[in-house]
């Protein structure tokens, strides 16, 4: 159990059946009547975000977020294949389930997958990846002077926003939490 004043940003919660982690905080102490916090909770399985409201002294369960690493193997239809690499067991989830995570994972990448009770919720990307582009226009010398970007796709079938510098086969990195072009490699 984790009381209300304990609070912190990162922390999962169970509430109302549901677990939430914590995004915001803040503890009012207005002028007149009784401190609270007030939160903003995202709920881990659905994505919504809420804001409620607790009193200091009010106490939640805390929910155990199991993060195990596991190695992306293969898609087939509207399956994706993973393996523990510690004991070479095998699991299938459905498109569902993995949403957009996995459109800049490559085979044989490692992932991490999110659980709570035995039930995985989440697959978690690398943080960064570096794919080939495999199909993009050619970029002309001198076209603008601002940061103008094109269409590219990458090898996974993604499609990122590129500067008109880069070219098909070059190998850039991405960030697949916001899916934004960040370097050429």
């Amino acid at each position: 159990m984790i009381s209300a004043g304990d609070f912190r940003n990162g922390v999962t919660i169970e509430l109302e059946g549901n677990i939430y982690q914590i995004i915001e905080f803040q503890h009012v102490k207005p002028g007149k009547g009784a401190a609270f916090v007030r939160t903003k909770l995202k709920n881990i399985k659905s994505g919504g975000v809420v804001e409620k409201t607790f009193r200091p002294t009010e106490k939640c369960p805390q929910a155990r977020i199991d993060r195990k690493e596991m190695q992306y193997l293969y898609a087939d239809g509207d399956l994706y294949n993973f393996m523990d690499t510690e004991n070479y067991e095998q699991i299938a989830l459905n498109k569902d389930a993995v949403g957009d995570a996995m459109k800049f994972v490559k085979e044989n990448e490692m992932v991490k997958m999110l659980s709570h009770n035995g039930n995985i919720f989440a697959v978690e990307p690398p943080l960064f990846v570096e794919l080939e582009i495999t199909e993009t226009e050619p970029g002309f010398k001198g076209d603008t002077a601002t940061g103008a970007t094109k269409p590219a796709t990458v090898e996974t079938g993604a499609t990122v926003s590129v500067p008109l510098f880069v070219n098909q086969h070059d190998i850039i990195k991405i960030d697949t939490r916001t899916g934004e072009y960040l370097s050429r490699v």
